[in-house]
């Protein structure tokens, strides 16, 4: 290797050093590591041989190639791919859980509408959708993986999730934003035993793919059109992001999502990052300073599975998907000290599953998991990024000077600085909150008043509350938020708002029909529309507040803490379609807050 590519190499390694120390007991120790990225296993320079990936043969010469082997010559962007709601898409317990609660909801009738997005290669595989995730083929479990947009040839537009994924094996081409001659592969292939690459099974070397074939459509937003803008089958939309984007200033000026979401910086259209477009057994391709597209997908959206589970760590392969679910990450299982004390007899030593009976076993497991859990804090600090750089909070505005005995009206302007789409956007309906919070602290430091807070379950006080419904707190009446709701018109009192877009009174066994007439007409289907309550591209809405004089009694010094507050699922909808304790507590864990900041002011 030249002095310019070792130079290269060893700055796309230094990314990855600190996460490439095989756990102690576990079976990658044996396994070289230095340009694999986290949780990978650096392959043998012949065909997936002896000291390489044990699973990789096997995955090469699957029809849909699994993104572990595309990590091999790609190992930053399978890093970033392994955290991102993509590779999600399948694991996510919340997904299971919300749908096979409409389909047992609605009778079936939404069929394998959901999973074909979620899980599109399975679903073209003809796994049922019912199927539970660990009988499902590991290629399904990755989700949204590399082939699932890099296998697609056709331009597909307001298709629900129904693309057709070209099938074959690694060495079959692939459709990116270039040629072969821009990807560097010519060149590669050309000099296939600097490389050591292979072009056929039977020769030594790794195998890659022999194509790369420009595909204009995965550079555009278009592209993102089939999963991104969906409408279930009576006709209520459950993602309208398109719609909104290609309205927008945004898509005006030319910028495209993945400008944002795929760029330098997260969220905002300011160019990209440069980095070799492949490292093949140790060696750059090209001059290391290609276009490198992020695949975390920057977003709101976050994981609350198993930390085991996800992010995808092929490590984490040697247990399956029940054995993991059954070792307690919560409790400091593997943990060198505590498995110190437990050998010393120091502590007594819980009931561990038969799997995890060794102490070797449950190091390894926690090595994976402590991995795991640095790729989750990058997801997410990316993710509080994408919120503040899209979003601004200004005042507040007093209506008069502050003053005791009296009321108190005030306001703050709620800012979208998106120019491409609302906040939130992406589903709509019954997911995605952002809301505002504000509290009052009066001169002796006791919080007098607040709006935006949360019930025992980490819920608004607004209709939807359990703990509202009980009468154990107050209904928020001056609560902002900006959750989209859904209404439906039931047989009992006018429309409410409900958690899914069903007319539960309406049918003995509710389904999900069509409308009798286009719902072009009505602009929404019969019985159900949604309360959009988001903010358009660069449009603002104020949060007005009174402060009853009961509380601003005495002078002073008083505060104004505020903050926006943003979340991926209600709790409420989470245990209407029985999601776990571990998901509730998950959920909220991942909440962050947005624009924090307190203003002191006198009150005469």
């Amino acid at each position: 290797m030249g002095i310019r590519a070792a130079g290269l190499f060893l700055l796309g390694i230094l990314a990855f050093i600190s996460m490439l120390v095989v756990a102690p007991g576990s079976e990658a120790q044996t396994q070289p590591s230095t340009t694999a990225a986290p949780g990978t296993f650096q392959q043998d320079p012949s065909a997936h041989g002896a000291g390489g990936d044990p699973h990789a043969a096997a995955f090469a010469e699957t029809p849909f190639p699994s993104a572990t082997v595309c990590a091999t010559c790609h190992p930053k962007v399978f890093t970033e791919w392994a955290a991102s709601n993509h590779a999600y898409a399948s694991m996510s317990p919340m997904f299971h859980k919300f749908e096979q609660a409409v389909n047992d909801l609605t009778s079936g009738t939404m069929g394998s509408f959901c999973v074909r997005c979620h899980q599109q290669i399975g679903t073209q595989m003809g796994e049922p959708r019912e199927q539970p995730l660990w009988e499902r083929s590991a290629i399904a479990r990755e989700g949204v993986t590399c082939v699932t947009c890099h296998r697609v040839d056709q331009q597909f537009a307001k298709v629900n999730g129904e693309r057709s994924v070209l099938a074959g094996d690694i060495s079959q081409p692939v459709y990116g934003a270039g040629t072969g001659a821009d990807s560097g592969l010519e060149d590669v292939l050309a000099q296939k035993d600097f490389y050591r690459v292979a072009r056929t099974a039977g020769e030594e070397g790794t195998r890659i793919h022999l194509g790369t074939i420009k595909f204009e459509q995965i550079s555009r937003s278009e592209f993102c059109v089939s999963c991104h803008q969906v409408q279930v089958n009576l006709g209520i939309k459950l993602e309208v992001v398109w719609e909104q984007y290609r309205a927008s200033p945004a898509a005006a000026r030319g910028v495209t999502c993945q400008d944002c979401h795929m760029g330098r910086v997260p969220g905002e259209a300011k160019g990209y990052e440069r980095f070799p477009i492949a490292i093949v057994n140790g060696r750059v391709v090209g001059d290391g300073q290609a276009k490198h597209s992020n695949h975390l997908f920057f977003g709101p959206g976050y994981p609350i599975a198993h930390p085991g589970l996800f992010p995808f760590n092929q490590r984490a392969h040697r247990w399956s998907i029940q054995e993991w679910l059954s070792f307690n990450y919560r409790a400091p299982w593997g943990e060198p000290g505590w498995e110190d004390r437990i050998a010393r007899g120091e502590e007594a030593a819980p009931d561990f599953p038969t799997v995890w009976r060794e102490r070797a076993d449950r190091v390894a497991a926690r090595f994976i998991i402590d991995q795991n859990k640095g790729l989750l804090e990058d997801k997410r600090q990316s993710r509080l990024q994408v919120m503040e750089n899209g979003s601004k909070v200004d005042g507040p505005f007093f209506a008069d000077p502050p003053q005791a005995g009296r009321a108190l009206k005030f306001r703050y302007r709620v800012t979208n600085k998106d120019d491409g789409h609302n906040l939130p956007s992406g589903s709509l309906g019954a997911q995605p909150e952002i809301w505002f919070n504000v509290a009052l602290t009066d001169p002796d430091g006791k919080r007098v008043w607040e709006s935006g807070y949360v019930d025992a379950n980490g819920d608004m006080a607004d209709l939807h509350s359990l703990e509202v419904a009980k009468g154990r707190i107050a209904h928020d009446d001056q609560l902002f938020n900006l959750q989209t709701k859904f209404l439906t018109t039931n047989v009992k009192g006018t429309d409410r708002e409900m958690y899914l877009p069903v007319n539960f009174d309406v049918d003995q066994l509710p389904m999900l029909r069509p409308a009798g007439q286009p719902t072009s007409v009505l602009n929404h289907p019969p019985f159900v529309r949604m309360e959009g309550r988001s903010l358009p591209p660069l449009g603002w809405r104020d949060a007005k507040y009174t402060i009853p004089a009961e509380f601003l009694r005495k002078p002073g010094k008083y505060i104004l803490q505020s903050r926006l507050r943003s979340r991926a699922e209600p709790l409420y909808f989470m245990k209407f379609v029985g999601a776990t304790k571990d998901m509730e507590r998950a959920i909220n864990e991942w909440m962050i807050d947005i624009h924090p900041y307190a203003v002191e002011f006198d009150v005469r």
